[in-house]
């Protein structure tokens, strides 16, 4: 065998190869090489939004539940999602100010959460690990929350995806909710991949905040219904014995009313009036300064964990947001213009534009911001009282308590530079020439309208929906034709230019309270002829395609239970008369997802496929060498 004389350089260029390949698998992602999203499972299943599903509780104690729902707490249950059983899922009731006002109107239909992982960190609904059964208060249309959230998606902002639900309990009818994917490891794969950044829920609100707020909040102390003079309230007594006007405060530390820093007591970060919004400086995205507690309204509801890295890339962030100029380093341009657009169309006080300053996500990667829709049941004038003129033709230039001022540093950019503002009309433009909200509406309508007909537990009656969808329409009508005119120039787009007698939309023929308000009703309308104390097994519910639930209460026959191996079952003994051998076992494949997907943190297969190449190369690279080295001597 001959001895080449270059075979030591031959080897190691070799190794220098392999080595370069099997850096660019690993390094993919900032190549460009990564998938920025993937195919869950759960999306054309639960999430198919061309007919209603079915949702089917079983829970021993149901009553002793609904006594304790206000204090949020998970209990397990069973839960069978178009007759496919999961077991040991676990289950709360959620709500901010919604949750003690279900209480208050002698209603038991609370909304829901549903946490699939909660027992069993494996457990997902093919990769949904966590859903949200909404109730539908303050909303007689049934469809402000669905209606965002496909106008965003359609208009390619990350929404969660939404579909109507009928729910019963133990075999009983309880209502036609709305299933919304919850925004936590399931939505981020989905929208980012599995290496994604970093997700928040900002809030400071004692009665927006989530779980075991809003007891103590009355919304009747607060007139929302004039957005140019604000009513303040009355001091308000912390329970240390100080007091403070204008809201309720961000953060006064563990004695005040919110979460956050003891430094907000001494009013740092505050907005100390009400007009200005009654959150708190770091709930509003504004740069306090660098230490990580002073933002503890954001990374106290952090969705995911989070490192002291990735709180010092939101601080620098929030930081360029603040200090104005050129925000591309800060802010993901596309990703906030298309969701502004969408937000600012549907007016929705209720939000990080109106005066309360929550219900929207924060998504952080590499340094870059952006803003996820959430809770938009108030949204279409509904916290503007009944001024149809003012919801209708507010400016999209200064949308609602935005004033460019720097008070809302996510927002504010877009309108202190020509450029982006010229951009932002664009997408706007854009928005009104691809979307049809009528038809989204007609459709969902003629959808849900037998299940609203005969929902035991409705907030309002069957006139009072047919009413609020006719308003609906008419009010993205009048909205579109305000808009367009304000892209236009024939009205102005900022409350500055509307002194004296500017040019509007006559949005008379419209009363915003037939959608539905936070103050009619005891927020939500009607609920006159619901029957809120119907006693199971008074009769079958007549399903609109034509099947029935089963008599006398008793629990129909599902497909077989996934999950757990224990035999969890309804207080009648009975679970669709299904052997326990059936209601076992898990996922085919070992608790893995039938579509491939693992759950939680786990790698996708593709990261398992570059991950496999790149050590291929590098072995393949060493052998050579070896080889080379071996018989060239």
């Amino acid at each position: 065998m001959s001895t080449h004389k270059h075979i030591d350089r031959i080897c190691a260029a070799a190794l220098i190869l392999s080595l370069a390949l099997s850096c660019l698998m690993v390094s993919g992602k900032a190549l460009g090489l990564w998938t920025a999203s993937r195919a869950m499972g759960y999306e054309s299943r639960l999430f198919d939004a061309s007919r209603v599903h079915t949702v089917e509780i079983v829970m021993d104690d149901w009553d002793s539940f609904l006594e304790t729902c206000e204090d949020e707490e998970y209990v397990p249950c069973s839960v069978v999602i178009d007759n496919e059983g999961f077991k040991n899922v676990a289950l709360r009731a959620k709500g901010n100010t919604s949750l003690s006002s279900v209480s208050a109107l002698g209603s038991s239909r609370y909304s829901f959460k549903l946490e699939f992982d909660h027992y069993d960190s494996g457990k997902t609904y093919y990769g949904l690990d966590k859903l949200c059964l909404n109730n539908l208060i303050q909303d007689n249309t049934y469809m402000k929350d669905y209606l965002t959230y496909r106008l965003m998606a359609s208009f390619g902002v990350a929404a969660p995806l939404c579909s109507y639900v009928h729910i019963t309990v133990n075999g009983e009818d309880w209502g036609l909710y709305l299933a919304v994917e919850g925004l936590e490891d399931g939505f981020l794969q989905r929208n980012y991949g599995t290496r994604h950044g970093q997700l928040y829920k900002p809030d400071s609100m004692s009665f927006g905040g989530g779980r075991g707020n809003g007891r103590a909040f009355n919304m009747e102390d607060f007139d929302f219904g004039n957005r140019e003079s604000p009513v303040q309230p009355e001091l308000t007594e912390l329970p240390d014995g100080q007091a403070f006007q204008g809201g309720l405060r961000g953060g006064p530390g563990e004695n005040g009313m919110g979460r956050g820093r003891e430094a907000d007591r001494e009013g740092r970060g505050q907005d100390g009036g009400f007009g200005g919004g009654m959150g708190s400086d770091d709930v509003k995205l504004k740069y306090i300064d660098d230490d990580p507690d002073s933002y503890a309204n954001i990374f106290d509801s952090a969705k995911t964990n989070v490192s002291q890295t990735d709180q010092a890339r939101l601080i620098q962030a929030l930081k360029i947001l603040s200090e104005g100029g050129d925000v591309s380093g800060a802010v993901d341009i596309d990703a906030v213009l298309r969701y502004f657009v969408v937000h600012n169309f549907v007016v929705n006080g209720d939000s990080y534009t109106g005066s309360m300053i929550h219900n929207y996500y924060l998504y952080e990667e590499d340094g870059l911001l952006s803003m996820l829709p959430w809770d938009y049941n108030l949204a279409f004038g509904g916290f503007q009282g009944n001024n149809a003129s003012s919801a209708v033709n507010d400016p999209i230039d200064t949308p609602l308590s935005v004033t460019g001022s720097g008070d809302r540093p996510m927002a504010d950019w877009i309108f202190s530079s020509e450029e982006y503002t010229r951009l932002y009309h664009q997408y706007f433009s854009e928005f009104l020439e691809t979307v049809d909200c009528a038809a989204i509406i007609d459709q969902a309508q003629a959808l849900i309208a037998p299940y609203v007909e005969q929902d035991p537990t409705r907030f309002c009656t069957y006139e009072e929906f047919t009413s609020g969808a006719e308003a609906l329409k008419l009010f993205c009508a009048l909205r579109r034709e305000s808009v367009s005119g304000q892209l236009a120039g024939t009205i102005p787009s900022t409350s500055q230019g509307r002194t004296g007698s500017a040019a509007l939309v006559d949005a008379s023929g419209l009363t915003l309270s037939d959608m539905g308000s936070m103050n009619q009703g005891g927020f939500g309308g009607g609920a006159n002829d619901g029957g809120f104390d119907r006693t199971p097994g008074e009769g079958a519910f007549e399903r609109p395609d034509g099947g029935n639930a089963e008599p006398d209460g008793a629990v129909p026959a599902f497909g077989p239970m996934r999950g757990g191996s224990e035999n969890m079952e309804p207080s009648g003994g009975k679970f669709g008369g299904r052997p326990s051998s059936e209601m076992s076992g898990g996922f085919p494949g070992g608790g893995v997802p039938g579509n491939g997907g693992a759950p939680g943190g786990a790698l996708d297969s593709g990261v398992w496929i570059l991950l496999g190449a790149s050590v291929f190369i590098l072995l393949l690279g060493l052998l050579a060498a070896l080889r080379f080295k071996r018989f060239g001597r």
